[in-house]
């Protein structure tokens, strides 16, 4: 799943915001918080970072989260790990961002995918057979929802520079 806005502002600043895992959650309606895990201070690839997170049913929950790709001003990407010393390739999900130069702005992909690990959602529907597809499509429409506002939040935020 992915979402696309393109931002009024050149790559380099996108770029700043993107790759600062505390822009998201400014703007997240569900990341309510990260912070670098494991003596890391900043994105490189193999740094990991917890997210805390929080639903408004009240569900809360925190992930670990390895960054897997870093090209500047092109790609941030990262996985949502059990832990920190899962093998490489074990996730629950892969996170990206994209961004490529489009006139005077940056057009910005950014998404998730699925990973090979069972997540509470599998659990869930497994628990509910009979309400899959529902269930499944409401989760898609709240991480939908929540990619585009933080867009809209780094779209905001760009500008301000």
């Amino acid at each position: 799943m992915m979402v696309e806005a393109t931002i009024p502002a050149p790559p380099e600043r996108v770029w700043e915001l993107v790759a600062d895992i505390s822009t998201s959650p400014r703007f997240s309606p569900e990341l309510q918080h990260t912070e670098w895990l494991e003596g890391a201070e900043g994105p490189a690839v193999g740094a990991c970072f917890a997210g805390h997170n929080a639903r408004p049913d009240g569900h809360r929950w925190q992930t670990v989260n390895r960054i897997t790709e870093l090209s500047p001003s092109r790609r941030f990407a990262w996985s949502v790990l059990p832990d920190t010393v899962t093998a490489q390739g074990d996730a629950f999900a892969h996170w990206f961002y994209e961004l490529t130069p489009e006139g005077a702005g940056t057009r910005v992909r950014h998404g998730m995918g699925m990973g090979n690990l069972p997540t509470p959602l599998h659990a869930f529907v497994a628990a509910n057979p009979e309400r899959e597809e529902a269930i499944v499509e409401a989760r898609l429409v709240s991480l939908r929802e929540g990619i585009g506002a933080v867009l809209e939040g780094v779209a905001a935020e760009a500008a301000r520079a």
